[in-house]
């Protein structure tokens, strides 16, 4: 660790600018896969703005526990069903997944497609039922 820090003190410029990339290469992914809304917001943009939530975690999962009114498109199905899709552009779409992680690259794939109001659900499902908000069980 003490060589570690010797490093970065004696090449200081190389390590601000990889810091400084690194740092906007994480703004610029996360802005380009749709914005982050909490379970809150999440469940006042279904209720008052027709949401849409599309949930793309496996089917298993989705049937242990979804959000009510949920669709479910695999992971790995999105691209291949892109085009079913299109009937939801005009809503703001809810992007679901297990921890947050798969959903920025569902919404880059839909952004492309022309959705324009996609909005990732921050933490997941984990963090809606940390919230203790309902599930619907298939």
């Amino acid at each position: 660790m003490e060589r570690f820090i010797s490093f970065l003190m004696a090449n200081w410029e190389l390590s601000s600018l990889f810091a400084g990339l690194l740092t906007a290469l994480w703004v610029l992914e996360s802005k380009r896969s749709g914005n982050t809304v909490s379970p809150v917001l999440a469940t006042h943009m279904i209720n008052k703005e027709n949401a849409w939530v599309l949930d793309v975690r496996d089917t298993a999962d989705f049937n242990q526990g979804h959000i009510a009114g949920a669709s479910n498109i695999p992971f790995q199905k999105v691209k291949e069903q892109v085009s079913e899709l299109a009937k939801h552009q005009d809503r703001p779409v809810i992007l679901v997944c297990k921890m947050g992680q798969h959903s920025g690259a569902i919404g880059k794939i839909l952004r492309d497609n022309g959705f324009k109001d996609i909005h990732r659900l921050s933490g997941g499902i984990s963090s809606w039922s940390a919230d203790r908000l309902p599930l619907v069980k298939a």
